[in-house]
């Protein structure tokens, strides 16, 4: 799967919802036939790109910065053949949280059976998909804005790393030094 020409992010959507989750599987089933429905009209269109949707507990999540600089080195990791991940979703996953365990990555990053704040990749996907998880969940952007004390605890910032600099650039360095110590 060729991803080089969207290291620039033009098809990519972020977004951010509010949504109980009942089941994690049944919620990934219905994510999956999104995927599909949006694959099959991708094919229709003489279009061989597999879309993504990757979603993710937005808590975890520095702000949207955070998110497309996940987003573009993950991209950028399958295009140099460096990715840690055989699928591209779960590659932002461990690139977002700055992880190279993907066990890691899904205690980070991953869904809940509760009400939570979720983040949303979409990579090649149809504007009806963004209907589709309007219809599933509760549209709400502002969760991608983020929370310190929140973010300090999940990724055991101490006080002292953020006198200079702000956490989202904290954690956008983690994401850097896996690019680095591979």
């Amino acid at each position: 799967m060729e991803y080089k020409e969207l290291a620039n992010l033009d098809n990519v959507k972020i977004l951010g919802f509010k949504a109980d989750i009942k089941s994690i599987s049944q919620t990934l089933d219905e994510i999956n036939s999104l995927i599909i429905d949006c694959g099959s009209i991708n094919e229709n269109n003489g279009d061989n790109k597999q879309p993504i949707i990757q979603l993710m507990n937005a808590k975890a999540i520095a702000g949207r910065k955070h998110l497309e600089h996940g987003t573009i080195q993950a991209i950028k990791a399958f295009a140099r053949g460096e990715n840690l991940a055989k699928d591209l979703g779960i590659e932002i996953l461990l690139r977002t949280s700055g992880q190279r365990q993907i066990s890691k990555a899904f205690n980070i990053l991953g869904l809940k059976e509760e009400k939570m704040d979720i983040a949303i990749v979409m990579i090649d996907c149809l504007n009806e998909t963004v209907d589709s998880l309007n219809d599933m969940f509760e549209r709400k952007d502002s969760v991608l804005e983020s929370d310190e004390s929140i973010l300090k605890k999940i990724y055991y910032i101490e006080e002292k790393e953020l006198t200079n600099i702000h956490i989202d650039d904290v954690l956008i360095d983690k994401t850097t030094k896996l690019i680095v110590d591979n």
